[in-house]
């Protein structure tokens, strides 16, 4: 199979938010003969005009508000035509051998549905990029000095940062859950592939660089904005996996875990730990106070 022939299976997709620090050099490693969507979330900052610069051939999709990462991918996941989608955040770095890998695991695996490559930090080190569910990470530990698979790997999740959908598979699923805003989607579109039926594979030999962090220009309001929905996400996802009993309980647990935290580093001057805790807190309480952290309207069922 020639790369050609490759291209046109595949289309790239990335959701971007004030990303023009990485987002040119990630467009740069995509194939100018591939489909390329950008969904931009109300970007104030240079993005759009990086994006013409760099992809003139790249659809744009402009949302007048930030709709979060799921959302914003879903924007353009309802607009792929071809057989398989490359979801991948601006802050990655691609490789043609890599996108040909992960295609030909693809027709190695025709049940699954999701397949992750490999990821390398700036540094050249592995940055883990596969795990088993949510529920059950715990008891693995922090996975410190584990020898990197050979080859293709079944698994429970694989990280969002790059990823290889099956568009079938995507739009059996409906693709990714649109009450999350950002963080715990890439957890939760695993499970309910795996719910479905469908495989995830980690495909070792597929080696992409993720930069980390660089999706956004960090500020005082990201950060806030970060923290409080990392805690809202954690129990949403919790509530739609294992019940509002359990999520309820979750949540208390750590508002009274975050509050106490954020007060003790407010006592001695570490500010910023101080302002993470107390999005985590106020993230968790807002979910107790039945919170939506979407911006699109409530789905009736």
């Amino acid at each position: 199979m020639t790369p050609k022939d490759i291209w046109s299976r595949v289309t790239v997709l990335t959701v971007t938010h004030n990303g023009g620090e990485v987002i040119g050099n990630m467009l740069k490693t995509v194939p100018s003969q591939m489909p390329l969507i950008v969904v931009d979330n109300a970007s104030s900052d240079d993005t759009l005009d990086i994006v013409r610069a760099v992809a003139p051939q790249a659809r744009l999709i402009l949302n007048e508000v930030g709709l979060g990462y799921g959302n914003g991918m879903n924007c353009g996941l309802h607009n792929v035509e071809t057989e398989f989608a490359l979801l991948v955040n601006p802050d990655s770095i691609l490789s043609e051998d890599a996108i040909i890998k992960l295609i030909e695991a693809a027709d190695q695996f025709p049940d699954a549905g999701l397949f992750g490559p490999a990821i390398l930090n700036p540094d050249g080190s592995v940055e883990l990029s596969h795990d088993v569910n949510l529920f059950n990470r715990g008891a693995l530990g922090k996975r410190v000095g584990e020898i990197h698979p050979e080859g293709p790997l079944s698994a429970d999740f694989v990280t969002g940062a790059v990823m290889l959908l099956r568009m079938d598979a995507g739009r059996a699923v409906n693709f990714f859950d649109r009450e999350i805003f950002l963080y715990y989607e890439d957890d939760d579109i695993c499970m309910r592939l795996r719910k479905a039926g469908y495989g995830i594979v980690h495909v070792p030999d597929a080696v992409i660089t993720h930069i980390g962090g660089g999706s956004v220009r960090p500020n005082r309001a990201y950060y806030w904005e970060k923290f409080w929905h990392i805690s809202w996400s954690r129990f949403y996802f919790e509530k739609k996996h294992r019940g509002m009993s359990a999520a309820r309980s979750l949540a208390l647990k750590y508002a009274c875990r975050y509050a106490f935290k954020a007060l003790g580093y407010a006592l001695v001057l570490k500010r910023s730990k101080a302002w993470r805790d107390a999005a985590r807190f106020s993230g968790a309480i807002g979910f107790l106070l039945g919170k939506r952290a979407s911006v699109l309207p409530a789905v009736v069922e």
